[in-house]
């Protein structure tokens, strides 16, 4: 009897002592140490998505969009815009402030007919939202305004 309550007791002592040495072992394998963490960056790049339209109407809520383009500034030029990187060098040169893209008087001889033209840009920019829109008294005006830049040139 005494044999058995030996037996019992070492089996019983040895199955814990397994036990704990396993859960122990598969606890610090769990965690596995700074070493063997794979480097991550401290900070990403800021997005720059956006949306560019041009339409018929006297503004942005109402215009029927006649062209639209996607262009992506980071982490590199892309998007359905014919010309993504000189666009988006554009818009850094600007600081992504669109009216500055618009304020310059028509370099072309355009006649006086009211057929408005709406342009917009929607997304973010660097990371901040960006809303912006302009009507033109025509198609004539809107290619004189932005002829030198090739933002909406699409």
């Amino acid at each position: 009897m005494r044999y058995i309550l030996n037996t019992a007791a070492a089996t019983a002592t040895a199955t814990a002592l397994l036990l704990t040495g396993t859960a122990a072992a598969s606890a610090a394998q769990a965690q596995p140490t700074q070493a063997a963490q794979p480097a991550q960056a401290k900070s990403l790049y800021s997005p720059s998505a956006l949306v560019l339209t041009i339409g018929k109407g006297e503004d942005a809520a109402t215009a029927t969009v006649e062209r639209a383009v996607t262009l992506n500034c980071a982490p590199r030029p892309s998007g359905t815009h014919p010309m993504p990187a000189a666009a988006c060098m554009e818009l850094l040169f600007v600081e992504g402030e669109f009216s500055a893209l618009a304020e310059k008087p028509s370099t072309k001889p355009c006649t006086r007919q009211w057929a408005p033209v709406v342009v917009t840009a929607q997304g973010v920019w660097q990371g901040k939202r960006v809303a912006w829109s302009a009507t033109f008294g025509n198609e004539c005006e809107m290619e004189g305004s932005l002829a030198e830049g090739t933002v909406f040139a699409f």
